[in-house]
This record gives C-alpha cells, structure tokens and sequence, in this order.
C-alpha cells in the first residue's frame, strides 16, 4: 500500500475515534467488558493519572505508559508524537509544571480540536497542540528535551522518518520514551495486507531488531528496552479484525495461537548525544 493512501486510512479511522469517543488500539469496542480506564490500569497508569486528566482525554488507545517511565522533571519542555485527545501531554504537563511546557502533535484535525478542548475543560496552561505529521513535525531544531509517543509510530509507513524527525527537535542531551508495538515474529501474510490490522496497529508494526536499528540509525544512543510483554492481539485491533482473528468460521483463526505470540508490547528509550 502507498504512504500516503496508509497515511489517509490510518487518519480517517482515527478521525472517527476522535469523534465517537471508540478506540483502536487498546480498544474500547473489541473489549466491551472493560471500560478504557481499566485498559489503561492494564497498561501501566494509576488510578491517579486517570483521576487527574479531564473527561473524554482517555481514548484507551496506548499500549504501554510512556509517562510513567519517562523521568520528567520541572521545567521540561515535552512532545508527545500522535497525542490524540491528549491523554499524555496532560500526564506530562503535571510533572512538566508551569516551567515546563509540552506540545502535542497530532495529523488527525479532529484529535486536534477534542485535545484543545480538552485542555480548556482541565484549565492547562503549559500545554500546546499542532496539527502534523510525525515524519515532518511541526517544531523548530532542538526544541524539546522530551520525546514520548504511545502506540503511534508503528502506524507510519515511514519509521526511519519519524525517528529522524525525533532527533532533530531534540536538543542535545535531550531523550525519547517510546511505547510501540513490535513483532517477535512474522504475521501471517493474510493478517499482514489486512488494513484493519494496520489500523489497529498490528500489521505495521516492525520486527523489534528492525524497530532498534531504526532508532540507532537515526543518531540515537543508548537505545534500551526498559520494558517488554506480549501484547494481547485482541486488544490491539478493533472489531473486525478481532472477529476475523478469533473467530472459528475465519481463515485468519487457523493462525490466532501465531498472532498472539508474535506481536510485543515494549518501552523503548534513548539519548541523543550530547
């Protein structure tokens, strides 16, 4: 599939969470049991973190906490690569405090306008949103000392880009805290071409070896997995992908065992030098 046709798909989709309040990755409507406050708790947030964002911030779209890991202190200024309704850059903006300030980047308009009304409804004052894409982010060089990013860059067909894009907004010394999905082994070609699956943030996913080199080569350091679990496939893809996976009358069954071992959730940091 083009970039550009990956890039408008992914974007519709999450066009539609933003206005439905439904999820993608992590998702709400695959997993209608639990409400994304509980997925979240899965994930790694607190019922603190939660109680201290406004209503309608949490998507449940992660699949990991960036923030908790991610050692802000007063005085940051903070990215947040893909910030949907704002969930992140709220959390980073209590540690971040009125010295500090972070700027949420988002290619969905429709993200964009819930997390600025977001930010009204929580009365913040250090925190920003932009319209953009991460492979041509919408800052200045070294801007940021902070970069976080929860379950978004495995959605780009351009990755090397994204990480390229990371490092020059960094200023020096600056770090990433990245959770993303990576693949511990090869998808099934038919859960692989599956748009759905892309969406939900599975197909696009890259070998984690790959995921790292990427990192590396584009100038970082230190690139540590600080963390790493299998990531239920069920809660990574939205409705139709779970059904075709887990049903017994789909094809894509015969290889649901396969799926589940294959796709991790990992917490990635690094440093640019200084």
């Amino acid at each position: 599939m083009k970039p550009e046709k990956t890039k408008e798909i992914v974007r519709s989709r999450y066009a539609k969470v933003a206005l439905e309040g439904s999820s993608c990755c992590g998702s709400l409507n695959s997993c209608r049991a639990k409400s994304g406050n509980e997925m979240s708790k899965e994930i790694g947030y607190r019922e603190s973190d939660l109680n201290s964002v406004p209503e309608g911030a949490n998507l449940g779209l992660g699949c990991g906490n960036p923030v908790a890991l991610a050692s802000l202190k007063e005085g940051d200024s903070v990215l947040d690569l893909g910030s949907g309704a704002g969930f992140d850059a709220f959390l980073s903006a209590g540690r971040a405090g009125n010295s500090g300030k972070v700027i949420g980047v988002d290619m969905t308009p429709e993200m964009i306008r819930k997390a600025k009304e977001n930010a009204l409804k929580g009365g913040f004052q250090n925190v920003e949103f932009r319209l953009g894409e991460i492979e041509d982010l919408p800052l200045s060089d070294g801007e940021v000392d902070v970069i976080i990013s929860n379950c978004v860059i495995n959605l780009s067909p351009d990755k090397k880009q994204v990480f390229k894009e990371a490092f020059r907004v960094l200023k020096p010394g600056g770090r990433i805290m990245i959770s993303d999905l990576v693949l511990l082994k090869a998808l099934p070609e038919a859960v692989r071409q599956s748009v759905e699956a892309y969406v939900g943030c599975i197909a696009g996913a890259l070998p984690k070896d790959e995921y790292l080199t990427t990192i590396r080569q584009a100038g970082f350091e230190n690139v540590t997995i600080v963390a790493e679990d299998l990531y239920p496939v069920q809660l990574a893809v939205n409705d139709p992908v779970a059904k075709a996976i887990f049903s017994d009358t789909s094809t894509i069954s015969d290889y649901a065992e396969d799926i589940s071992e294959s796709v991790a959730s990992i917490k990635v940091s690094a440093v640019k030098p200084g």
